[in-house]
């Protein structure tokens, strides 16, 4: 049951890569950042008794190679390549979870095509349009500028400054036992760079009106907000989250950790995530 198949699907403009391991309903997680298919590997392993879970490298990442690299990737790629996906491994409603730029591609793909999903864990959605106008503006700015100190000061300086958007502080966050981080090394430093670079920019300018949220309240995919219980309140990945939930007028599940729970935090936000699904 937890042999891992590793496969190719041919996408327009791209080659993903993606791995499927377990049995039982198909669950789809989409990463955060710049997390590939192995990025929550401590976490999926909870999971494998219930699920078929499936795991990509979103395109321009790792092994899912761009026809054009130089093109970078738009939200709309992500969102088809994902409906692909899903249309290649089951005619059934999938279940998703989308951790932070995950989350924007699951709420895109749940207002696009329905009928993929049963439904959608969208835990921290890094949707700056969800957020009052004052707040918008200064999350953009700060996204601003965390490209600009990229661009300055390079990919480590950038990767802080993430950090400090999203609330996360390596030298104080709490990880569980068995969790298994990756040192922040020479070898992340290509998918840091294109994330910052393209899927960073496109974060920027996510959106999700009013009209959108209303369609998604009525519609057929169960759409649950969540965040981290270690998430400040203060920051926007969070505040979204709270937008999210007010917006469909419904609760915020709260799981271990923060913005990256699935990573620190990987037994107790599977046990979660099954319970919520």
């Amino acid at each position: 049951m937890n042999a891992t198949r590793k496969a190719a699907l041919t996408v327009p403009g791209a080659t993903l890569h993606y791995e499927v391991r377990g049995g039982g309903p198909l669950l789809l997680v989409s990463q955060s950042g710049e997390g590939d298919a192995n990025r929550s590997d401590a976490m999926v392993d909870h999971l494998l008794d219930r699920y078929t879970v499936v795991t990509y490298d979103r395109r321009g990442l790792s092994r899912s190679v761009l026809d054009d690299p130089a093109r970078g990737a738009s939200l709309d790629e992500h969102v088809d390549d994902v409906h692909r996906l899903l249309a290649h491994l089951t005619d059934e409603p999938a279940l998703m979870l989308g951790c932070s730029m995950g989350a924007v591609i699951g709420l895109r793909l749940a207002q696009r095509h329905p009928g993929q999903l049963a439904t959608l864990i969208a835990h921290e959605p890094a949707i700056p349009g969800l957020l009052p106008e004052p707040e918008r503006l200064h999350t953009q700015a700060e996204l601003d500028e965390m490209r600009a100190v990229f661009e300055r000061d390079g990919w480590i300086a950038g990767v802080r400054k993430i950090g400090e958007l999203l609330g996360i502080d390596p030298a104080r966050q709490e990880v569980e036992p068995g969790a298994r981080l990756a040192p922040l090394d020479a070898s992340r430093e290509p998918d840091f760079t294109f994330f910052i670079r393209y899927d960073a920019l496109t974060m920027r300018h996510a959106e999700l009106t009013a009209d959108e949220l209303a369609a998604l309240k009525v519609g057929p995919v169960r759409v649950v907000p969540a965040a981290g219980l270690a998430t400040p309140r203060t920051v926007f990945d969070y505040r979204c989250a709270e937008e999210l939930a007010a917006g469909l007028g419904t609760g915020l599940v709260h799981f271990p950790g923060g913005h990256n729970g699935n990573i620190t935090h990987p037994k107790g936000f599977a046990e979660v995530l099954r319970d919520t699904l």
